[in-house]
């Protein structure tokens, strides 16, 4: 009996620690945040993935220096029980888009968020160097759904107190997979790749996990939005105020904003199947305006192609943006 109960305590500390761990796919979420605000609908996806438990969040890092971007990202973790989760700003030459819409205004007047400045978050480098040193090997899964610039830094980083490798061989080590909304195929020109078009070319060239890409004509096709601001029962959310204010000025989303950054969430979280196939080969840049080309010679990268109907992902990605916060305030 006296080694029975020793081995039973050991036993039942493993399943309550197993128990308080955050399960699921580990995720870095990398994103231009406002202006544009499919991102919202993405990170909303995100935080409800990581409440089912299929996605555990390490850190959202912005790729724009927008001036209220790492207050969004504070007001879209707080607001989901999760205020703690790292965010990171590029500190070097990085996008400043604006935000004519001004949905950023509304969000950190009305709700909560402890970081009101950029200046207060490290450089995402530093966030990435820190967070990807921590991980076990070939676990994490970087989703970038605005610029590469974050990665592109992140390859040429040099080794640092956190690792002693440098950013390509980190990523080599604990990244599973990159995931990323860039791209239009088979060929075509795309805002992601093309904004920082420097950047786009070092990571599609020396990336060095597999690339899965959601180009943007999957995105352009899935609407959203338009049944979380007519749901009567949410209310008090930024995500509904941020739809709310947005979809009415702009024409082209009188159906719905185009889902070009939740179908890389969808695909990151929960796979390809059933709604896309793939098909392999390499992403080729082809000028220096960001016009990418698909080399199918190559190999690994992947692009996805429509399986399922437009309709059927288009209702799911709908019912997780309407996700609401558990009740507990902090998890």
């Amino acid at each position: 009996m006296r080694y029975l109960l020793p081995c039973l305590f050991v036993l039942l500390n493993a399943a309550t620690f197993a128990q308080t761990q955050p399960s699921g796919t580990p995720i870095i979420f990398d994103t231009d945040i406002g202006p544009d605000y499919d991102d919202i609908g993405a990170i909303t996806m995100l935080h409800a993935f990581a409440d089912s438990g299929r996605a555990n969040i390490l850190a959202t890092v912005a790729s724009s220096q927008y001036p209220r971007v790492a207050a969004v990202l504070s007001v879209m973790n707080t607001y989901f029980g999760r205020p703690s989760i790292p965010i990171g700003v590029p500190k070097g030459q990085a996008v400043q888009d604006a935000d004519k819409q001004h949905w950023t205004d509304t969000l950190v007047a009305r709700y909560p968020h402890a970081i009101k400045t950029n200046d207060e978050v490290p450089d995402a480098i530093t966030v990435y160097r820190r967070i990807l040193a921590s991980q076990p090997d070939k676990s994490v899964t970087v989703v970038t759904v605005g610029f590469l610039t974050n990665l592109a830094n992140l390859l040429q980083s040099q080794p640092d107190q956190y690792s002693k490798l440098n950013g390509r061989d980190l990523v080599a080590q604990k990244v599973n997979q990159l995931v990323s909304m860039a791209g239009t195929f088979p060929t075509g020109h795309e805002y992601n790749v093309h904004r920082d078009t420097p950047a786009s070319k070092i990571v599609f060239t020396e990336w060095p996990t597999p690339v899965l890409l959601s180009g943007f004509e999957i995105g352009n096709k899935v609407k959203s939005g338009l049944p979380l601001i007519q749901n009567q029962t949410i209310r008090n959310s930024p995500v509904k105020d941020v739809f709310r204010i947005s979809i009415p000025l702009d024409k082209n989303d009188k159906d719905g904003r185009m889902s070009w950054d939740q179908t890389a969430v969808l695909v990151a979280v929960r796979g390809t199947e059933p709604y896309y196939s793939t098909v392999s080969g390499r992403l080729t840049m082809l000028d220096d305006k960001g016009t990418n080309g698909w080399d199918s010679t190559q190999t690994g990268h992947r692009y996805l192609v429509e399986k399922a109907p437009v309709s059927k992902v288009a209702g799911l990605i709908n019912q997780l943006m309407m996700h609401q916060p558990r009740p507990t305030k902090q998890r």
